[in-house]
């Protein structure tokens, strides 16, 4: 619940304060509206995530487990897109709330979203460790 509530926040943040900065990517809204749209955006997340892994599934049955030969490759080398194509969703779903110009806009504001579920991880992390 801890890790949820720290992550909504800190996404929220991102979405009013580190987004603006990268060229291409506008967020339109208050504060309240960046916890709506993180709230969206971690739907869209798990959403990209189960289409992803049922691709996957998909392609690994039926390929007899030949398709594993790329798709681990593709895993490792690729996680870090998927919060780029949820971002883009959200865009499209939202677009007077966030605007993204393009890839490579999306691409870093993936990144800085995966690098608030590692710290939002770790935090919880390390809380378990202790008790």
């Amino acid at each position: 619940m801890i890790r949820m509530i720290a992550r909504l926040l800190l996404s929220a943040l991102a979405f009013t304060l580190l987004f603006p900065i990268i060229h291409g990517m506008d967020f339109h809204g208050n504060f309240a509206q960046a916890l709506i749209l993180s709230v969206v955006f971690a739907i869209m997340l798990w959403l990209v995530d189960l289409v992803a892994l049922a691709v996957s599934a998909a392609l690994t049955i039926s390929t007899l487990g030949l398709a594993l030969l790329w798709l681990i490759p593709l895993w490792i080398l690729g996680f870090w897109l998927l919060p780029a194509v949820a971002l883009k969703v959200v865009s499209c779903l939202m677009p007077e709330r966030l605007t993204i110009d393009g890839w490579l806009p999306a691409i870093l504001g993936g990144l800085v979203m995966l690098f608030i579920s590692m710290i939002t991880s770790g935090i919880t992390w390390r809380a378990n460790r202790r008790a």
